[in-house]
């Protein structure tokens, strides 16, 4: 018998095998893709019922179309927009379910689901996160660069409610509906569950960035102040600090924040609670910068007052993007001469985001993690889906930043 590397590799399988009775058969099978089957008959979904109140209500499990994917939900981040319709419901959806933070893992699909919004394969056991869903503009895709504003489309988890039920990522499941329902979703295996749920807020970033660079003024070497530290604020120092910006001043009123923004990359940090008036905070922020004021600014919370202070901050020939306001948070007052005319400000607001943004925002959370980021420490308290109520005080409370719902 010619006993050679292959036979002789051949019998030490066979013999392993022999001597696990099949246990490596048991392994493979744990290892694979799970099946479509072992699904429940219905599902837990939050439903906000009234202001600040959540009742976890029990739906069937709805029909899986040709075209639509049914996730079991893993984790959902709860964004500034869920506080607001949990305190006010500005947008009219009582009773809905809310959450858009979300991700999960594939579990049923339909038999034309092949492939996710960028050509990416896809199957079960995949993890996914939904984007924006274009059923009013079916023409904007992943290669649009933002000709149009996206801001008529709509997103799951701010969907009014329906016979589906399962609108929303704060609940067991959600189905992604396909056809001509307009979703975008996107295959992000290769990222653990803390990364995922940041993709969306990280993408309200990524596209902010991308519309400050249009204006030509934010470079390499430009010095940029950030006002509002929290999520949001301490995403856009990460996004500027991977791209190499270094010289980088935020601006809030708490010292915890702070102290995380010179962590997420920002060179120093003001306190607006320690200077009284705005001309004494801009002093601030010049001292704070050796002298200069900003080239470029980033406005990052729903506060009027902030906008109106955040143009003495910039240099003339400087730029501003404005994001704060994804909801109406009333005007602000400001001096068209001295703030914009006489200093040529150049101005940009931003608006949610793009497919291709999301994309981009994959490639960001991973180089961010590689030239260490504390990332994943925005992620302070975790709940589960049955404490969602407390969940959300806590988030007003703003004791902590980024608040999730997490699934067993």
């Amino acid at each position: 018998m010619d006993m050679n590397s292959t036979n002789i590799e051949e019998i030490v399988k066979q013999v392993l095998s022999n001597m696990t009775g099949g246990a490596s058969q048991t392994a493979s099978a744990a290892s694979a893709p799970k099946a479509q089957g072992n699904i429940p008959a219905t599902a837990r979904v939050a439903m906000l019922t009234e202001l600040e109140h959540y009742e976890i209500k029990e739906f069937p499990m709805p029909e899986v179309g040709d075209d639509d994917i049914l996730v079991k939900v893993e984790g959902c981040g709860i964004c500034g927009t869920d506080a607001h319709e949990f305190k006010r419901d500005p947008f009219s959806l009582i009773p809905v379910a809310l959450g858009h933070e979300g991700t999960g893992e594939i579990v049923k699909m339909g038999k034309n689901v092949t492939k996710d919004s960028a050509g990416k394969p896809v199957a079960l056991g995949d993890k996914v996160v939904t984007c924006m869903i274009f059923a009013d503009d079916p023409d904007i895709t992943m290669y649009d660069l933002n000709k149009q504003n996206v801001g008529a489309a709509d997103v799951y988890g701010l969907l009014p409610d329906d016979d589906v039920h399962l609108n929303g990522w704060f609940s067991d499941y959600i189905l992604i509906r396909g056809g001509s329902f307009g979703s975008t979703f996107f295959n992000v295996s290769d990222l653990d569950l803390d990364s995922r749920i940041l993709i969306e807020p990280c993408a309200v970033l990524i596209h902010a960035v991308e519309r400050a660079k249009t204006t030509g003024i934010l470079r390499f070497n430009s010095r940029v102040v950030v006002q509002g530290c929290g999520p949001i604020g301490l995403i856009c120092i990460a996004v500027l600090r991977t791209m190499g910006i270094e010289n980088i001043v935020a601006v809030d009123g708490n010292a915890q924040r702070l102290d995380f923004a010179r962590r997420m990359g920002a060179e120093a940090s003001v306190n607006f609670m320690d200077h009284k008036g705005i001309e004494a905070l801009t002093e601030g922020v010049k001292d704070a910068f050796g002298g200069h004021l900003a080239d470029f600014a980033f406005q990052c919370t729903g506060n009027p007052m902030a906008h109106s202070n955040i143009y003495k901050f910039i240099r003339n020939g400087g730029g501003l993007c404005e994001l704060g306001f994804f909801i109406n948070g009333g005007d602000a007052t400001i001096n068209p001469h001295f703030d914009i005319c006489s200093k040529e400000i150049t101005t940009v607001g931003s608006w949610v985001y793009t497919l291709r943004d999301y994309a981009t925002t994959f490639d960001f959370l991973k180089r961010s993690q590689a030239i260490g980021l504390p990332m994943k420490e925005l992620i302070t308290d975790k709940f589960p889906l049955e404490q969602i109520n407390e969940a959300h005080q806590t988030n007003l409370a703003m004791t902590g930043l980024k608040i999730a719902i997490i699934n067993q």
